[in-house]
């Protein structure tokens, strides 16, 4: 994060496409297209961006009094979803005598396009709006350029055949694309799934996350790409078992048959005294939140598939790939990293996930009020990361 001398130097200086400065506390739309634009780096700096909040164009101070509500408002431009992928950005205050001023210190994405609410929001010098087709695929080359994770890599030997595109243009754009853009949206198919990662025009095939989120077949290129379920008649494995069943297919379907599947057989009503009040055994919340989790975050290149595991007392979901980046035992489950952040804000854009990073903390606050007993994480294991969720006590 900059310093206040750095920050100081700064306010002098004109509005460009690193910076930019405002008055307004309430101008919301502002501050997202401003983070989104420095996440996309459409100059190609390679270099931070600055939203400064309580400074005029011409770097005077405006007597803005920055409190904490404030900064929770800025900060959470990082984790709500309206920005996908979420964006890598500190919020800072810094009090001058003429004032307080809050900077939003946003990292270049290392895969654009980045939206906001649907639009690629963009700034080349003075120059403030939302990207063309033209600006969308210099994005979109530039992340196949220095693409790290495995989802937005090449899924190589794969052609647009093997993607349903029906699923795609009918279930995904309506989602993932502001309505004003998909009116106008003129683009043929393979440009329009470049635009969203789902394929990689320079080796003219679909990405990794295109075959698991539409592919027709997600396993004859990633054999571990499924969930296994198994109910259990006992505690162990060893017991027998009275259900099994594989989710495999394209991710954008299975999500919502896991979803479906969930409620309806997970998250059962019980009634353990007659005349009394039904209870469920597990909140589907929380099954949901861990079970997506683990479909997020999943090694795709290990030919292992998730275990979703019910058993008399629990539910265990394993899924193959440990904490991933700066992630750690001892931060989790406040420090998150995102092995697939494609698949990350496919699951946001289809609403199967409704923010970053809080999943885990959410299943577990479902957990407490069901009164269900803390989820116990295995997070020690290198190649593996898992969760058991505890039966309701009676």
């Amino acid at each position: 994060m900059i310093t206040q001398d750095q920050l100081t130097e700064m306010l002098t200086a004109l509005e460009a496409d690193r910076i930019e400065k405002t008055i307004s506390k309430t101008d919301i739309d502002k501050f997202g297209e401003a983070i989104c634009s420095f996440s996309n780096d459409m100059a190609a700096h390679g270099l931070p961006g600055y939203l400064i909040v309580g400074a005029l164009d011409n770097g005077m101070l405006n007597n803005t009094t920055i409190d904490e509500h404030f900064m929770q408002t800025l900060l959470g431009f990082r984790t709500d979803g309206r920005i996908v992928p979420p964006p890598a950005m500190v919020v800072t205050k810094f009090i001058y005598p003429e004032g307080e001023v809050a900077v939003v210190e946003v990292q270049p994405s290392t895969v654009p396009p980045v939206r906001y609410k649907g639009k690629v929001s963009i700034r080349i010098g003075p120059r403030k709006g939302t990207a063309n087709e033209a600006e969308e695929r210099i994005l979109s080359a530039k992340r196949s350029t220095f693409a790290r994770s495995f989802d937005t890599q090449p899924c190589l030997g794969s052609t647009l055949d093997d993607l349903s595109t029906d699923i795609f243009k009918i279930t995904y754009l309506p989602s993932a694309i502001d309505e004003e853009t998909l009116v106008a949206n003129g683009r043929e198919i393979k440009q329009q799934l470049a635009s969203l990662k789902f394929y990689d025009s320079k080796a003219d095939c679909p990405t990794n996350a295109g075959i698991l989120m539409f592919g027709k077949n997600p396993r004859f290129y990633m054999s571990g790409a499924y969930v296994q379920y198994v109910r259990f008649v006992g505690e162990d494995e060893v017991s027998d078992f009275e259900y099994e069943h594989r989710f495999e297919g394209d991710l954008t379907t299975q999500m919502k048959l896991m979803d479906d599947f969930v409620k309806s057989q997970i998250a059962k009503k019980v009634q353990h005294r007659l005349g009394e009040d039904y209870e469920f055994s597990y909140p589907s919340s929380a099954i949901q939140e861990l079970l997506y989790n683990a479909v997020i975050h999943k090694d795709y290149q290990s030919n292992a598939p998730i275990k979703f595991y019910e058993f008399s007392d629990r539910i265990e979901i394993i899924n193959p790939g440990g904490l991933f980046g700066d992630a750690r035992p001892e931060n989790f489950p406040n420090k998150n990293d995102y092995r697939n952040p494609t698949l990350a804000e496919a699951a946001k854009n289809l609403g199967f996930i409704n923010s970053f990073n809080v999943g885990i903390k959410r299943a577990k606050a479902a957990l407490n009020k069901n009164g269900n007993p803390d989820p116990r994480f295995i997070f020690d294991q290198q190649t593996s990361f898992g969760v058991i969720i505890y039966k309701k006590l009676k």
